[in-house]
């Protein structure tokens, strides 16, 4: 009877570390922090709402709707940062990638705006007011 309940507690320990090696070796792997001069250059921002596709809204050519934003190699914004503090109510001066997105930083370098990953080349953030920024890399 002892030798039954130590060989269950036994597998049972190594059950829970065989879990958690391999948990945390997925996690590693899924969540890898991109280089800031991978995520360097022109990205397309594209305002609009949860009915609205991105493809649409492009197609309507509304400079108030679709900016393009330069995410510098040194982590600051450059062209089209006005446009972005224009829709978020704030300025947006700097960036900083995170393992599952990019984030935007305002004037005292806090985030001010995440920006999830949905696949490569393409960030979404949904915002307080219900609206949509889509960001996609612009072609080079």
């Amino acid at each position: 009877m002892t030798q039954n309940a130590f060989t269950c507690k036994t597998t049972a320990w190594l059950l829970a570390t065989l879990m958690m090696f391999l948990g945390e070796v997925a996690m590693a792997s899924s969540l890898k922090l991109a280089d800031p001069s991978e995520l360097a250059g022109k990205w397309q921002a594209i305002l609009n709402t949860a009915q609205d596709s991105p493809e649409s809204q492009a197609l309507q050519d509304k400079p108030s709707n679709v900016c393009t934003i330069e995410l510098k190699s040194d982590q600051t914004l450059g062209e089209g940062a006005d446009c972005l503090g224009a829709w978020l109510n704030q300025s947006a001066i700097g960036w900083f990638p995170e393992p599952d997105g990019i984030a935007v930083t305002g004037k005292e370098g806090s985030r001010i705006v995440f920006f999830s990953r949905q696949r490569e080349g393409l960030y979404k953030s949904n915002l307080k007011s219900g609206l949509i920024i889509t960001l996609t890399r612009a072609a080079q």
